[in-house]
């Protein structure tokens, strides 16, 4: 699973990376979690507002900062979805 970070490297992207490397953490899944700061590559995701979480090329929250709960239970959706 590749998940990414999207956001230019404000407080709120970089507290969404946190978030997210400790939600890989604790859900103990194999993932690998980058961060993307290129405008550029961010706008390819026609994301309008940072920062923004994508797992496996698809988008699945922008605009705010989820807790570290929500992000589990989205990578936990996420794998039941691939799964099947």
């Amino acid at each position: 699973m590749i998940i990414k970070v999207l956001g230019t490297g404000c407080a709120n992207c970089r507290t969404l990376l946190d978030h997210t490397k400790q939600a890989v953490s604790e859900s103990g899944i194999r993932a690998e979690v980058q961060k993307v700061e290129d405008i550029t590559k961010i706008l390819e995701y026609k994301v309008m507002r940072t920062p923004a979480l994508v797992f496996d090329e698809k988008v699945v929250i922008y605009g705010r900062v989820p807790a570290v709960s929500e992000i589990k239970q989205l990578i936990q959706d996420h794998i039941e979805k691939t799964e099947h």
